[in-house]
């Protein structure tokens, strides 16, 4: 029997690569015979790098950067086992889970770090690049990526202003004359699964600023500086952003690479199984698990297990969905894409136990279910 192992992360306390160990130690200990492929993924946002690097048997690299408000920080890049294709996580360098919540401060967050990890890449020789945008901490539009990369933003008197979202209002010029031009020499894969537009009720600011730090006072400020740094852009490019889809992505940045990246724009989750060539790795298997911390109607827009099961559907492999809780209401639902639901919380384990020791549980349900599925074949 063959069984492909391959969750997602259980947010909050076990990474993919983590999940994917449990699951695969708790088949075991009902059967060691049974043959267990460990293919973590994850839909493109926080967690994307290390399934992909380890399912390739790529590597990662180490670079200094700034994190969102300046500091100095480690944060790691991926190469992919081909040895050509660079995946680069902004979270790594400009992400929310870099700062306490004290520190979130959407006035001077920038993504300029993201910008020194594609410059070290860029230095390396790498010209196909995979990039996650998602979780990020800024509002700049993807400026401070640009600056590291060349681009200056220059107010009335032709002085740089400053890094961050308060500072766009004195913008006064982009001056693109040294973007770095090996730039256009490269392709850029953006797994994004958001449609925002850059500025508006819908766009970066109004959407996703309140969870980086945007106060409700702020949103008008903020968006309004977006706006003009729109307008700015046009001027430079021809290229309107406003009310493109998926421009506001990680607090514009989207916006920043459509408008000077030679770019393609895929869903997270479909980015990641292109890049593990998942088909192949799935031929032959009788079962795949797969899984998240929590399992609801948002695992059906584009969330990795989904993937997994509209991939495996076409391939005639039934997949079992084992995730950290299953919401009630949702399972009607997510029946239908999937041939068994386990949820990890049930019976003796609460939520709370679930979170506090998920590797033990995980391992739990995955060696109870496993019983289960050789004892009476379901």
């Amino acid at each position: 029997m063959k069984i492909v192992v391959s969750p997602d992360s259980f947010k909050g306390s076990l990474t993919a690569m983590e999940a994917a160990r449990e699951i695969g130690e708790g088949i075991k200990e009902v059967n060691p015979m049974i043959e267990t492929v460990l293919l973590p993924v994850a839909d493109g946002g926080e967690g994307t790098l290390e399934p992909l690097v380890m399912a390739t048997n790529g590597h990662t690299v180490e670079v200094n950067v700034h994190d969102p408000i300046g500091r100095k920080i480690s944060a790691l890049y991926g190469v992919l086992g081909d040895g050509e294709t660079c995946v680069i996580e902004m979270a790594k360098a400009s992400g929310l889970m870099l700062l306490k919540d004290e520190e979130k401060n959407p006035l001077i967050a920038s993504t300029f770090g993201t910008g020194e990890l594609i410059l070290h890449a860029l230095d390396h020789g790498y010209k196909k690049f995979i990039i996650g945008i998602g979780g990020s901490a800024t509002n700049d539009g993807g400026t401070g990526m640009l600056r590291a990369l060349g681009m200056k933003f220059l107010d009335d008197f032709g002085f740089e202003i400053l890094e961050g979202a308060k500072a766009l209002a004195n913008l006064h010029k982009i001056d693109s004359t040294d973007l770095d031009k090996r730039i256009g020499e490269c392709h850029f894969i953006l797994a994004c699964d958001v449609d925002n537009p850059f500025i508006g009720p819908n766009g970066a600011t109004a959407i996703f600023g309140p969870q980086k730090g945007v106060t409700t006072e702020l949103v008008d400020e903020l968006d309004q500086n977006l706006f003009h740094l729109a307008k700015k852009i046009e001027e430079e490019t021809g290229i309107a952003l406003h009310d493109k889809p998926s421009a506001g992505a990680a607090g514009g940045l989207g916006g920043a690479f459509l408008a000077f990246f030679p770019v393609t724009l895929k869903p997270g989750i479909e980015v990641v199984m292109e890049a593990i060539d998942f088909k192949a790795q799935i031929e032959g298997a009788d079962f795949i698990i797969t899984g998240e911390g929590k399992s609801d109607v948002q695992t059906l827009s584009g969330k990795a297990p989904i993937g997994v099961a509209n991939v495996a559907r076409e391939m005639s492999v039934p997949v079992i969905l084992l995730s950290g809780f299953i919401e009630e209401e949702s399972k009607q639902q997510l029946s239908s894409y999937f041939y068994k639901l386990e949820s990890v919380v049930g019976g003796k384990i609460s939520k709370e136990a679930s979170m506090e020791k998920a590797d033990y549980y995980l391992r739990y349900r995955a060696k109870e279910m496993m019983q289960s599925i050789l004892e009476k074949g379901v």
